[in-house]
């Protein structure tokens, strides 16, 4: 199978063909589920993050919805029309109340999006959706129109990452009261129970949901961040359903008679950000462990030599179990707007060690790699792998792996020189372009998650070109030509597309999701 028809997959594979007299439906109304990670907060807007998203979609509703692969749906907003370049009017879909039975209403949709990008502290702010929003206009109670600064082709994808919000319930409200669930009153399928930070969420459904009722009446979502113990987990039953199966689990479990395995393959890209703007830097130092006076990662050369030496192949083969796809740009080759002539990096050590030459720095330096251990599959043990191929071309690396927490947290203070890290995009290149490459800039709302402080002005001509063209075929080209320039100065290097695993217990199915959610409304008593 080539690599572009193994991206346009999305399947769910079964542990074993069980007979018609064996099948069953799931009889318990309660689910456990066992993630990853755990959310950061329960605000909806305090941080672009997927553990965050897939709890928002569980309490919030958007005004539109994305399906496991992108597309776009209708969600509070039953239509929508676009009057002109910049403006489109959304009408509310009638009848919809909140958890405290308050109606929903444009005032609630209105203060939702002047909302969303103010949350104090975030890690990743909320802006990078409402950047190309002028203002609301409240038309009456179940009509809005948003005016955009210019013609605003990603406006619906922006929008189905952002929670409605109850206005009398959230104004004035701190990220603190969301946590606690004082403020947390959606219009989604699930109401919010409690939150034990580390420990477990707990939900209950929602009877009055306007898209019908769920057959769960409570859900537990534990954080368990151990491979194995995930997998324990679901073996022994403690868990209902898991999400990231490991690779080396994977046979195991779809030959289990007990157990439903379902996958997808993944918009999310594991890349490495440099410190490519700073003259000196926190995180890079000589062969003697003495703090450099310059930055070697300024130099795209060095940063070139640094994904040469990558060996990509080696680290899904070996350490992934072949549960991900060598990257060579920051979108999967089957998303529409990806470059057709940006193929997987190679791997070359010695053009690497001549780069390194060439640059000034074939003596090499040391540097420390930050990463996650509890983010994506083996994180810790691909930034370890990382580390030791850097040591090919003269880069000594000291990895220092984290909660993935404590790593955004750092990572957007600047505390990193290199960090290994994830995106998990939605099928559109504007999400890893605009957060991961445009250059940084609070205002707009660009590059928020710009870690590396990168910036070239042919990119980001490229990027506004796009997010200013209605015409998809124009504007796929704006995309791919961005792209093009990003990879070429090394922006970001990309390492790999990962793939999603999910795995249920006998009775149950899920529909697998490109951007990672896992969503309880997508588990349902198999048929």
């Amino acid at each position: 199978m080539t690599t572009v028809a193994a991206l346009a997959r999305c399947v769910a594979v079964f542990g074993a063909l069980l007979s018609a007299n064996l099948a069953v439906s799931a009889q318990a109304a309660d689910l456990k589920v066992a993630v990853r990670t755990d959310a950061s907060s329960i605000d909806p807007h305090f941080h672009v993050y997927v553990p965050n998203a897939a709890v928002m979609r569980h309490i919030f509703d958007p005004l539109v919805l994305s399906d496991a692969r992108g597309r776009i749906l209708p969600g509070l907003a039953a239509s929508w029309r676009i009057v002109s370049d910049t403006t489109w009017e959304f009408a509310l879909r009638p009848g919809v109340t909140f958890h405290d039975g308050k109606p929903l209403t444009a005032q609630d949709v209105a203060f939702t999006l002047a909302r969303a990008p103010t949350v104090p502290n975030s890690p990743s702010s909320f802006s990078q959706y409402t950047k190309l929003i002028d203002h609301t206009e409240v038309v009456d109670a179940h009509t809005i129109r948003i005016h955009t600064k210019a013609p605003a082709p990603t406006l619906l994808v922006d929008l189905a990452n952002i929670g409605i919000l109850n206005k009398a319930a959230a104004e004035g409200a701190t990220t603190a009261d969301f946590n606690s669930g004082r403020a947390t009153i959606g219009t989604g399928p699930y109401r919010f129970v409690s939150w034990a930070p580390g420990d477990r969420l707990d939900l209950a459904k929602n009877p009055i949901y306007w898209g019908g009722s769920e057959p769960w009446d409570r859900v537990t979502i534990r954080p368990v961040a151990n491979d194995g113990a995930r997998v324990a987990a679901i073996l022994s039953g403690d868990a209902d359903m898991i999400e990231g199966v490991p690779g080396v689990d994977r046979a195991r479990i779809a030959s289990n008679p007990g157990l439903t395995l379902a996958e997808c393959d993944a918009f999310r890209i594991i890349y490495i950000h440099m410190d490519s703007a700073r003259d000196i830097s926190p995180g890079v130092f000589d062969n003697a462990g003495k703090p450099l006076d310059r930055n070697p990662l300024k130099d795209a050369k060095v940063r070139r030599a640094i994904s040469l030496a990558i060996n990509r192949t080696a680290l899904v083969d070996r350490l992934l179990s072949g549960q991900a796809h060598p990257a060579g740009q920051y979108v999967p080759p089957d998303v529409a707007g990806a470059n057709p002539n940006l193929p997987p990096l190679p791997f070359d050590v010695e053009l690497a060690r001549r780069l390194m030459r060439e640059a000034g720095w074939g003596e090499g330096f040391s540097i420390i790699l930050a990463s996650s251990n509890d983010r994506f599959p083996n994180d810790a043990q691909v930034a370890q792998a990382t580390g030791q191929m850097l040591a090919r071309i003269g880069i000594k690396a000291e990895v220092q792996p984290m909660p993935a927490s404590m790593l955004f947290s750092r990572g957007s203070k600047l505390e990193f020189s290199v960090m290994l890290s994830g995106w998990v995009g939605n099928g559109e290149p504007s999400s890893p372009l605009v957060a991961l490459l445009a250059t940084f800039d609070p205002k707009t709302g660009m590059g928020p998650s710009n870690r590396g402080r990168w910036s070239n002005p042919a990119f980001d001509t490229a990027l506004g070109n796009a997010l200013r063209t209605l015409d998809d075929t124009k504007r796929n080209a704006f995309y791919a030509q961005a792209s093009e320039i990003a990879v070429a100065d090394m922006g970001v290097i990309p390492v790999y597309f990962t793939i999603n695993t999910w795995a249920t217990k006998r009775g149950l199915t899920y529909e697998a999701r490109g951007d990672e959610m896992t969503l309880v409304t997508g588990v349902r008593p198999a048929k």
